[in-house]
């Protein structure tokens, strides 16, 4: 499956932020989210793994409590049921994140 980033709609996903749900199939899925300066992904927490990968900008990581300041070329990984969320310090800042299973 090929998916074309410029023909998948983005879904508001909170106040400044839009998610694009890219490729999927078997037991994984991938979006791309994308951030405005001060923009927050509630903390909250899921049963599939993440991982995350910041594409632009930098953001405040929050992973099982602990805070930590992320940018260009960090990745994350989120186990399952680990709470964890993000606030954007950038206008136009962007998360690739991958799920397993969807």
């Amino acid at each position: 499956m090929i998916v074309k980033v410029n023909s998948v709609e983005s879904v508001a996903a909170g106040e400044g932020a839009g998610r694009k749900l890219l490729a999927r199939g078997g037991g994984m899925m991938m979006t791309e989210v994308t951030f405005q300066k001060d923009a927050i992904g509630e903390v909250h927490s899921h049963i599939p793994e993440q991982i995350s990968y910041i594409v632009q900008g930098r953001f405040e990581f929050t992973l099982d409590r602990n805070v930590q300041r992320v940018e260009k070329g960090d990745s994350i990984n989120i186990p399952s049921n680990t709470l964890h969320g993000v606030k954007a310090l950038e206008d136009d800042s962007i998360i690739l994140d991958r799920f397993t299973p969807q």
